[in-house]
């Protein structure tokens, strides 16, 4: 199971990337969560400009088997979606890289620290 060290996860297998700015960040789901909903087939989230509070649903993700939704890892704006998703397989085959899904303006970036490290995500899923 990939499970990059400098990201940021919570429990519900959604991953944060927090980018050179400090200011914004990447989110996904993890790979551990891409391999449990199987094929993945939509990807649908909240525009640009929706604004979050941390557990907020900001889309959903429809694999052959079931619908999952997605949810804020922290409080912010939603600032950018992912073009690449109209591919929704990106998610399965590159869930940290090409497969990420929204990009957020952080509200207060220290709620980052209050999210699992890689470690205690591992921990978590049992691996």
């Amino acid at each position: 199971m990939n499970i990059p060290d400098q990201l940021r996860y919570t429990k519900d297998h959604e991953w944060v990337k927090v980018l050179e700015d400090g200011a914004t960040a990447l989110v996904g789901i993890t790979d551990f969560a891409q391999s449990e909903l199987g094929d993945i087939v939509f990807v649908e989230t909240k525009p640009v400009g929706t604004a979050l509070a941390a557990h907020d649903v900001f889309g959903t993700v429809e694999a052959v088997k079931t619908v999952a939704d997605l949810f804020a890892p922290v409080d912010g704006e939603i600032v950018g979606v992912n073009d690449a998703l109209d591919d929704a397989e990106v998610v399965n085959t590159s869930p940290y890289d090409d497969g990420w899904m929204v990009k957020m303006a952080l509200k207060d970036a220290s709620q980052i620290d209050g999210l699992m490290t890689a470690a205690e995500y591992r921990e978590m899923i049992g691996e």
